[in-house]
């Protein structure tokens, strides 16, 4: 379980978060939306330790993050697995080297150790056999797998991911959001996505933390997100013609 405390971020005299408190559950697909400048990637960023909190608190598993030294925190940091938005391989590396990345960094297993969980990991994304490809031989979907099996090749107890579906098709948009949601619930991993994919709010969103002008101004789950009469939330949601019409039927 992750819990964010009254978070403050400020840029400069650019307030981007004001006092986001949240909690999100382990085995559950927690989910950050909101429109474009309205915090969603800096929570995120202050929550793995890429931003520092201007005020406020991180805990993983009532462990307090913020007020931990970078020595302190490099126990939470190996059980943290990170999809980033462009996926972020290395170019220069097959696919199973970029799989193997994290394990050569951060553990002392043999190199037949490390081959053996870069196997487990890339046959879990379906992706059995394309050990040796480069990442220029890949499509943004395949990308995206090799980074989920990346992400998880130290076994995470926390899974962060930025926008898992940019510049996906819809098809490849909902396979990825499976495997999330698939691997969240096998592993018990406290997941939790940045995402402005309406697909994917209804599709998996366990729990679902609503940013507008950098405040939490919603919160709750996919179930519930068709009921709610919060203006700001259903103009985001249900902007288009279509979903205001798959609204009427849910």
């Amino acid at each position: 379980m992750i819990e964010v405390k009254e978070i403050n971020k400020t840029f400069g005299e650019n307030e981007v978060l004001k006092g986001i408190s949240a909690k999100f559950a382990a085995g559950k697909n927690n989910l950050i939306i909101g429109g474009s400048g309205s915090g969603k990637t800096t929570l995120l960023k202050c929550i793995v330790g890429l931003h520092e909190p201007t005020k406020g608190e991180v805990f993983f598993n009532d462990e307090n993050f913020t007020e931990m030294n970078f020595e302190q925190r490099v126990p939470i940091r190996t059980q943290i697995g990170m999809l980033f938005q462009n996926s972020a391989l290395f170019d220069s590396m097959t696919v199973e080297e970029n799989v193997m990345f994290p394990l050569n960094l951060f553990t002392t297993q043999s190199k037949a150790e490390k081959l053996d969980r870069a196997n487990f990991c890339l046959e879990r994304v379906n992706l059995k056999g394309k050990n040796k490809l480069y990442p220029s031989e890949l499509s943004g979907g395949m990308k995206k797998r090799v980074g989920i099996a990346r992400a998880i090749s130290m076994q995470p107890k926390y899974l962060f991911v930025d926008e898992p579906n940019s510049g996906l098709d819809p098809k490849t948009s909902i396979l990825i959001d499976e495997l999330i949601s698939e691997l969240t619930e096998e592993y018990d991993i406290t997941t939790v996505v940045v995402t402005h994919d309406m697909n994917s709010v209804m599709g998996i969103g366990d729990h679902i933390v609503f940013l507008h002008n950098g405040r939490k101004w919603w919160e709750g789950s996919n179930k519930e997100i068709a009921k709610t009469d919060n203006k700001e939330l259903n103009e985001f949601v249900f902007a288009s013609k279509f979903m205001q019409a798959a609204k009427g039927k849910l």
